[in-house]
């Protein structure tokens, strides 16, 4: 196998990983998918995730499949990775305002509540998430780890597309990967 280790695309919520699995898709690396989560107004070009995935913490046995793959995993899931796997992490980075105004902007079209006052709590949160995330990252000797920030990559997708792809060992089309980034889709800016 090309890859013996397995790629993860992770991040917080709303923050391009959805756009990271279609671009490393597009660039020749195959994604676990299951397409339970289909495409809707919030991600027009669909999910990319392994339902799977998300019971990480009881179910591993996807996981030699993903070997040589690419599957999308939230932050928060991270923790429950076993040992006995080498993985490479592109972890996205979204301005936190904007990550916390696309969730405010997806829960009023799916006709939920959706308050901003409690956007200053949240963005504390994920402060205190995010640095808790990157701690326990440096201290796994099987995981390499490539912040990739979602603003910068909409402002210069083929610069972090080569960035990304030397990540990963090389090998992946650059151009196809940088074709994906669609700045129209860049809806909540700050």
């Amino acid at each position: 196998m090309a890859n013996a280790f397995v790629t993860l695309v992770s991040g917080l919520p709303r923050s391009g990983t959805s756009m990271m699995m279609k671009m490393l898709e597009a660039g020749g690396l195959p994604a676990l998918t299951d397409n339970v989560r289909t495409a809707d107004e919030d991600n027009p070009k669909g999910y990319y995730e392994l339902e799977r995935v998300k019971q990480i913490e009881h179910d591993q046995a996807w996981l030699p499949d993903a070997q040589g793959k690419v599957v999308k995993m939230i932050s928060a899931l991270l923790k429950h990775l076993p040992d006995g796997y080498d993985y490479r992490v592109v972890f996205m980075r979204r301005r936190l305002e904007e990550v916390l105004a696309s969730q405010r902007q997806m829960l009023i079209r799916r006709g939920k509540p959706a308050d901003a006052s409690g956007d200053e709590k949240m963005a504390t949160y994920f402060a205190r998430h995010l640095a808790q995330v990157d701690a326990w990252l440096a201290e796994r000797p099987n995981f390499a780890v490539l912040n990739v920030s979602y603003n910068d990559m909409v402002a210069e997708p083929a610069v972090h597309a080569a960035r990304i792809a030397e990540f990963l060992g090389g090998g992946l089309d650059v151009e196809a990967m940088t074709s994906v980034v669609a700045a129209q889709l860049y809806r909540q800016r700050r």
